[in-house]
């Protein structure tokens, strides 16, 4: 599991059980996943936003006693949900901010807000229009590494894939979408210069064995700081429009059978291969 893999510290756990005062808890770091901190504020912005629904009408008191039962259990889902970002974000899966803007009108029309109305009703709740973006965000990136698992999971015959395509050839495909590999080297916390230089060596290193004529995928499973990487650097499918920029702006210049000179992004290095392009449709 990724879970497994991942470089977890749980610093201040125990605290969990100890600590009652809402203000003591807001600046405490209780857990670092990877090199993203988890403080006691985000922890309980988290229970609250996830469970919105649940408690909005509960008396204040009740409330934070449910909240409080519910720290330990939470942490660790909501270190899973960190991991599964970490690794959605390493395959180039991310929302786009037409897709967070869409998310929040569809909100305002449901609840009869306009952008103040909706602003006031964050604050009281804690929660700023911008860490409310960030979480309908992640919910966005968590939903299609779902369907991505689903999908995965689905073992589907070549005869029975052409005899959907066969039924379908009037059906519109809405968006470019791109099957790749990757390879990636993951950027250390505050990086220097020197650690920069090093990372664009080694994976120089490794783009001139693939121009050299050796197997992406085998050199996929053998440097990739990536889950994919087991997998030959495998990502699947992926439509133009759950991509992070960087890895969009590098594929508008590839066709099929490609392979792109390493860049960066937030998280680090990455080279990948353009397996198949399928491009979107005009009505």
């Amino acid at each position: 599991m990724i879970r497994l893999k991942a470089f977890i510290c749980i610093l201040t756990v125990v605290a969990l059980c100890g600590v009652t005062s809402a203000a003591i808890l807001l600046d405490k770091v209780i857990a670092v996943v990877n090199q993203e901190v988890i403080t006691w504020s985000d922890l309980y912005k988290a229970m609250e936003f996830e469970a919105s629904d649940k408690i909005k009408d509960i008396k204040e008191e009740e409330k934070r006693k449910i909240l409080k039962e519910n720290e330990g259990p939470f942490l660790e889902v909501l270190i899973d949900m960190k991991l599964q970002i970490q690794a959605a974000k390493q395959k180039g899966i991310d929302a786009a901010s037409e897709e967070i803007a869409e998310a929040i009108n569809d909100i305002k029309k449901k609840y009869s807000m306009d952008d103040q109305t909706l602003i006031t009703s964050l604050k009281k709740e804690g929660f700023s229009l911008d860490e409310y973006k960030k979480k309908l965000a992640e919910q966005i990136i968590l939903s299609r590494v779902v369907s991505q698992e689903v999908r995965n999971k689905i073992v589907v015959s070549d005869a029975e894939i052409a005899k959907y395509i066969e039924k379908s050839t009037d059906t519109l495909i809405t968006d470019d979408a791109y099957r790749i590999r990757q390879i990636f080297f993951r950027k250390p916390e505050s990086p220097g210069d020197n650690d920069r230089k090093i990372m664009e060596q080694k994976a120089e290193t490794v783009y001139q064995q693939i121009k050299a004529g050796e197997n992406f995928a085998s050199l996929a499973q053998k440097y990739s700081e990536d889950p994919s990487g087991k997998a030959g650097g495998d990502l699947g499918f992926i439509k133009k429009g759950q991509m992070a920029k960087e890895f969009t702006d590098v594929l508008s210049q590839m066709k099929a059978g490609d392979i792109s000179q390493p860049f960066w992004t937030d998280l680090g290095l990455h080279i990948i291969k353009l397996e198949e392009k399928i491009e979107k449709q005009s009505a």
